[in-house]
């Protein structure tokens, strides 16, 4: 009884100083949050005067990251509503409101009276209620120069078939945040975690809140156990059979000192076990440790549930900081979690080639065949990390990390008959870049993705292309919009945009007629292209002549990574122009 007492009083006094902490960063920050008010009401009433639906089709949406993105539960439609767009000077906030087709491949922007104010970092989760429903919760409103922030606490419903928002004024609910999950579980949202931030404090939740799909009430739980620690940012995905939620990773940050904020990447896993009768449930913390092989630590993963139970989780960024710097690997591979089996997966892109193997192998019998499949797929398993190139329309050289699925070694008797092949099999290894803060649902066995951003020096890039993935096949991306470098805008604040451009043209076209001579001195002596080399087999033929190279120019003090990423950057280049 009294290891017991004691965990109890433990529990309390930490949900007491989170009371306080809460208290104290509410009291800061009302002051700012009073200001944007009145900026939030000038939206509202722009909106208010809007009493029609009102359908466009129209391009893509603009870049955008921190957006809601679901799938609608009845038709072949996805919905993209909010987010936001930082330009170098200037914070955009959305509440616009847009519909793919899928089918069609087209896109509609919906204008619907009374709609949320702008926001990003937000929670959407879509039911099948009444023809359908979006029910949004939360998120933030950040000022246009980024200094001041509003954390919403409200709850909005949109009707899917009759195109109407519902503002749903239940009291109890979570309070005001952003970076929170929502999902559905059984008849009811269950909110877990989040964050509250003005310009001098901050706070992290790790409190879960209930609201009933059936009496329009919230309540908030009390589970027993060891909860997770506060946090944003997390993967929440519900039971299939709603017996609970799991809760894996997520960010959160403290103050060490005065002026000093320490970052923290969790990649624990938790599941918030419900037992008992609708309406009498009881909810438990418990500890999970999965098998397979879970995620490299990262923040900003999107996040998606699949077929079968699976939850599928992309991408994201892991940062690295230095003494005077803050350097991030942004990533854009697949793990897959199965939360019946609770076990980790790496989501390897399968190329299909299983044509092609049936003419090598001819009449060879079924088992000698399954045995050549199993081993050819072992081959597979090999990711290689190559570098891509674009250039945007004001000159800037994005260069970006991808990482592909290595491709099977063919023997040499079948290299110059299946030639053309090979080269088609290379060209569809395509993959969204990597980045973080994208959107990601899944709609009939298929996985979307949209948006995002990815950071080159101190410049972000915003976008706003579309990809899908058959999460049955495995086999490749489709690229359904791409992105347009016209879109890519960037302002520094230190001169005017005019000079800058100039210097940046000039820059790069100083560049460019350096890298051209030094390329017509050394090209004879770099190592030629083979007939029918795909460019991956040529960077990993040549790695050690280009690491050298490569080494030569960036000094002994480069770090290795950066050395790798830029030998690779040559041999494409080298390979590319040949």
């Amino acid at each position: 009884m009294g290891k017991k007492g004691k965990k109890e009083n433990k529990v309390k006094g930490a949900e007491k100083t989170a009371a306080k902490m809460e208290k104290k960063v509410s009291k800061r920050s009302k002051r700012e949050e009073e200001d944007l008010e009145a900026l939030i009401a000038e939206f509202q009433n722009l909106d208010a005067k809007k009493t029609q639906v009102v359908e466009t089709k129209c391009p893509p949406p603009s870049p955008r990251l921190n957006a809601s993105f679901s799938a609608h539960p009845e038709k072949d439609e996805l919905i993209l509503f909010g987010g936001e767009f930082y330009n170098g000077k200037k914070t955009y906030m959305y509440n616009d409101l847009f519909f793919y087709n899928i089918k069609k491949k087209s896109w509609v922007k919906s204008e619907i009276p009374n709609p949320p104010p702008p926001r990003c970092s937000h929670q959407a989760v879509v039911v099948p209620q009444s023809g359908g429903q979006l029910w949004v919760f939360g998120g933030e409103f950040g000022s246009p120069n980024g200094e001041q922030f509003y954390h919403y606490k409200d709850l909005w419903v949109l009707h899917l078939a009759t195109y109407a928002w519902e503002n749903i004024k239940s009291p109890g609910g979570p309070s005001g945040r952003s970076g929170h999950r929502m999902v559905v579980c059984k008849n009811q949202l269950l909110v877990f975690g989040g964050f509250h931030e003005s310009t001098r404090d901050f706070i992290y939740f790790n409190d879960v809140h209930s609201f009933s799909l059936d009496t329009f009430t919230w309540s908030r739980l009390s589970p027993s156990g060891s909860a997770p620690s506060p946090r944003s940012a997390c993967q929440m995905t519900s039971m299939p059979d709603g017996s609970g939620v799991v809760i894996y990773g997520g960010y959160s940050k403290v103050r060490v000192k005065k002026d000093v904020e320490k970052g923290t990447i969790h990649s624990d896993m938790f599941l918030l076990k419900r037992e008992g009768k609708d309406g009498q449930e009881k909810w438990s913390w418990l500890r999970v440790n999965p098998s397979g092989n879970k995620p490299p630590p990262r923040s900003g993963f999107s996040l998606a549930v699949g077929p079968a139970g699976r939850t599928v989780l992309f991408g994201g960024v892991c940062d690295e900081e230095e003494e005077e710097s803050l350097e991030g690997d942004f990533y854009n591979d697949l793990h897959l979690y199965d939360t019946v089996k609770n076990r980790w997966y790496q989501g390897l892109l399968r190329p299909n080639k299983t044509e092609k193997k049936k003419r090598r192998r001819g009449k060879k019998d079924g088992a000698e065949a399954e045995g050549e499949e199993e081993e050819e797929a072992e081959k597979f398993e090999a990711p290689t990390e190559i570098v891509k190139e674009i250039v945007t329309e004001d000159g800037t050289v994005m260069t970006i990390k991808e990482v592909v699925p290595g491709i099977q070694e063919e023997k040499q008797e079948d290299e110059e008959e299946e030639e053309g092949d090979n080269d088609s099999a290379s060209a569809a290894l395509v993959e969204p870049c990597p980045r973080s803060s994208a959107m990601t649902t899944t709609r009939q066995g298929k996985l979307f993705l949209y948006g995002g951003m990815f950071e080159v020096g101190d410049r972000q890039f915003t976008l706003n292309d579309l990809y899908c993935l058959d999460l049955h096949k495995m086999d490749q991306w489709e690229v359904l919009v791409e992105m347009d470098p016209k879109t890519q805008e960037w302002l520094e604040e230190s001169e005017s945009e005019d000079d800058e451009e100039e210097k940046a043209q000039g820059a790069v076209k100083e560049e460019e007629s350096e890298e051209e001579s030094e390329d017509e001195e050394d090209e004879e002596d770099h190592p030629e292209v083979k007939s029918g080399e795909t460019v991956t087999d040529y960077q990993i033929r040549t790695e050690g002549y280009w690491m050298g190279l490569a080494r030569t120019n960036m000094g002994p003090d480069a770090k290795e990574k950066k050395v790798a990423k830029v030998a690779l950057a040559m041999a494409k280049v080298f390979y590319e122009d040949q």
